[in-house]
C-alpha cells in the first residue's frame, strides 16, 4: 500500500462562536484543504470548567464543536500561521499521519 504524510488538525470550538462559518468558508474556498469535517458534540468542557450539554432541560446551542482536516504538511502550516491568529491558544491540535493512495 502506497501513502503519504499528512497532518492532521483539530480545533475545538463551541457553537456560539461565530468564527466557525468564516473558518470552514476559508478552508473551502481559500486554503483548499482536502477535505473537512465538523462534528457536534454530546457535551463537554474546555479551559472556564464550564460543562456545557444537552437535555431535556437544557437546550443549550452552545454545544461543542470540533473540526477536523488533514492535508500536506507545509500547507498545514501556512493555514496554521493564519488560524492562530484567531483561535484561542490550547484549541487547535495538530499530529502527522499517513493517507493512503491509489
Amino acid at each position: 500500500m502506497n501513502s503519504t504524510e499528512v497532518t492532521m488538525v483539530r480545533i475545538y470550538l463551541t457553537e456560539g462562536e461565530k468564527q466557525i462559518k468564516s473558518l470552514l468558508k476559508r478552508l473551502h474556498d481559500w486554503e483548499k484543504v482536502r477535505g473537512v469535517t465538523v462534528f457536534r458534540g454530546v457535551s463537554g468542557y474546555g479551559d472556564s470548567g464550564i460543562f456545557h450539554g444537552t437535555s431535556v432541560v437544557d437546550l443549550s446551542l452552545n454545544l461543542p464543536i470540533v473540526i477536523e482536516f488533514f492535508d500536506e504538511p507545509k500547507k498545514i502550516e501556512t493555514i496554521l500561521e493564519h488560524l492562530n491568529t484567531f483561535i484561542d491558544p490550547g484549541h487547535i491540535v495538530t499530529w502527522s499521519a499517513q493517507v493512503n493512495q491509489k
